[in-house]
C-alpha cells in the first residue's frame, strides 16, 4: 500500500497539548494513540495536607474555562464526608453559577472553537469575515455566561464566592433583575443557535457507545443525581471505583477511564441528551425537535447541536431560579470536619468530574482523586478515530487530516484546560 503521513504541529481550538498517531495497513487502521504529552499537573498531591476548606479555591485553578464544575463536585465531595446537605434558596444558587458556566463554555466550543470546521475556515477570525454578526451574538452571549458566574461567583474566572457549606457572600434580588433581559437576549440566541448548527454538513458517522452522565429525580442535570448509562448502569457517586478504572497507558500523560469489564464510555452533552431529554425544558425540547434532534443521537459530529439546546436550557433554568429567588437569611450552612470519606460528582460542561476526598479528625485532606470528562472521554475518541478512517481513505490528504482534528474537536477536549497543541500523524 501506498505510505501516508499526515501531520499536523500546530492545532489551535483544542485546550492543552497531545498529539494523534494513526497506523494504517492493507487499508485497516492498525493502531491509534490519542497521545497527551502535556506535563502532568499533581494536583490530587497538591491536596493533601490542606485543610478541607481549601479544596474549592485549588482545584479551581485546574480550569479556567470550567472552574465551577471543580468546585462544585469538590464542595459536594467535602459536605458528603461532613454529612451536610445544603438546600433551598443556596442549591439554587449553586444551579444558577453553573447556569452561567455552561452558557459561556457552550458559547465558546460551538461558535469559537468548532463552528469553524463545519464552515470550513481555520479559525474564527476568518470565520467572522463572513459570518460577523453570528461571531458578535457569540461573543456576547458568552459575555452573559461570564456576568452570571461574577455575580454569583464573585469573578469570572476561578470564583472566590463559593465554599463548603454554601457562599460567602449571597447577592441581592436586585442584582439578579439587572440580568433578566440579557437572559432572555440570550436564551433567543440560542434559539437561534439551534437552528444555525443543524443547518452544518455532518460526516455519516454513527457508533455505539455507552453513554454515562448523572440522572436526578427531576432536573436535567448539573450537581446531583444518580451515574446512569444507557446500557444499565445505575448507582449512586460513592459507588464511582467499583464500576470505574483508571489505566496508565504508555503514549499519554493523561490516564485512560474504562468501564470494568465493558471498555469505553462516552460523557458529555450526548451522553447528558440521550439520558435526560425528559428532564430538559419543554422549549428546549421543542427546539430540539424542530430541527430533527430526538433521542438516541450517537453521531459525535451533531454534539454541536446538542451543545446549542444545552445552552438554552442553562438559560431557561438561570430565569426560572432568579424569578423564584428569595434572599436566604444566612449565605451558608456550618460544616464541621470529620474522619471520613467523601464523594462528589457534577456535570462540567464536557461531562461528569468525579471527585473522591479522606480526610482525618483534623481536617486536613489525607488523599485525593479527581477524573475528569477528558480523560474518560480519550479511550472513546481513540475508537472514533479507528472507525472513522478507513471509509475515509479515498479523501486528499488535507480533508481527511481535517475531518480526524474535527472528530477529535467534537468532544471540546480540555487536555491541560488551557491551549493550543494537538499533533496528527498517519502512516
Amino acid at each position: 500500500m501506498k505510505s501516508r503521513s499526515i501531520k499536523v504541529d500546530y492545532l489551535a481550538r483544542v485546550e492543552g497539548e497531545g498529539g494523534i498517531s494513526i497506523k494504517i495497513q492493507d487499508k485497516a487502521v492498525t493502531d491509534v494513540k490519542f497521545d497527551i504529552f502535556e506535563p502532568p499537573r499533581f494536583f490530587e498531591a497538591f491536596l493533601r495536607g490542606r485543610y478541607f476548606t481549601e479544596a474549592p479555591d485549588i482545584t479551581a485553578r485546574i480550569c479556567g474555562i470550567c472552574p465551577v464544575a471543580y468546585q462544585m463536585s469538590s464542595i459536594h465531595a467535602m459536605e458528603n464526608a461532613c454529612g451536610v446537605t445544603v438546600s433551598g434558596q443556596l442549591r439554587a444558587l449553586r444551579r444558577l453559577i453553573y447556569c452561567g458556566e455552561w452558557i459561556e463554555s457552550h458559547a465558546l466550543h460551538v461558535f469559537m472553537l468548532h463552528a469553524p470546521d463545519f464552515l470550513g475556515y481555520e479559525d474564527v477570525l476568518q470565520m467572522a469575515r463572513d459570518h460577523g454578526d453570528v461571531v458578535k451574538k457569540a461573543l456576547k452571549l458568552k459575555k452573559i455566561g461570564n456576568e452570571l458566574v461574577a455575580l454569583v461567583g464573585g469573578r469570572e474566572i476561578h470564583p472566590i464566592n463559593v465554599k463548603v457549606g454554601g457562599f460567602y457572600r449571597v447577592p441581592t434580588k436586585s442584582e439578579f433583575n439587572a440580568l433578566v433581559d440579557r437572559l432572555k437576549w440570550a436564551r433567543d440566541a440560542a434559539l437561534e443557535a439551534v437552528q444555525l448548527t443543524a443547518t452544518f454538513p455532518f460526516p455519516d458517522f454513527e457508533r455505539d457507545y455507552e453513554f454515562v452522565s448523572l440522572r436526578h429525580d427531576s432536573e436535567y442535570p448539573f450537581n446531583e443525581g444518580r451515574l446512569v448509562s444507557n446500557k444499565g448502569l445505575n448507582i449512586p457517586i460513592a459507588e464511582y471505583e467499583n464500576y470505574f478504572a483508571e489505566e496508565h497507558v504508555s503514549h499519554s500523560n493523561a490516564l485512560h477511564s474504562v468501564l470494568r469489564a465493558r471498555g469505553a464510555y462516552h460523557v458529555g452533552p450526548l451522553a447528558r441528551f440521550n439520558l435526560n431529554f425528559d428532564r430538559l425544558t419543554p422549549t428546549a425540547q421543542e427546539a430540539a425537535k424542530s430541527v430533527g434532534l430526538v433521542p438516541p443521537i450517537t453521531n459525535p459530529f451533531k454534539s454541536i447541536i446538542v451543545r446549542s439546546v444545552e445552552t438554552v436550557y442553562a438559560c431557561e433554568e438561570a430565569l426560572r431560579i432568579i424569578q423564584d429567588y428569595e434572599m436566604p437569611e444566612a449565605p451558608s450552612v456550618d460544616v464541621q470536619p470529620k474522619p471520613s470519606i467523601g464523594y462528589g460528582c457534577t456535570e462540567a460542561p464536557r461531562g461528569f468530574l468525579y471527585h473522591r476526598y479522606r480526610m482525618n479528625e483534623k481536617g486536613l485532606i489525607t488523599d485525593a482523586k479527581i477524573v475528569p470528562p477528558t480523560s474518560q472521554n480519550q479511550k472513546t475518541m481513540e475508537q472514533d478515530l479507528r472507525e472513522f478512517v478507513p471509509p475515509r481513505l479515498n479523501l486528499t490528504q488535507e480533508k481527511l487530516t481535517w475531518q480526524c482534528e474535527q472528530a477529535i474537536r467534537n468532544y471540546d477536549p480540555c487536555i491541560s484546560c488551557a491551549t493550543h497543541f494537538i499533533r496528527l500523524e498517519i502512516e
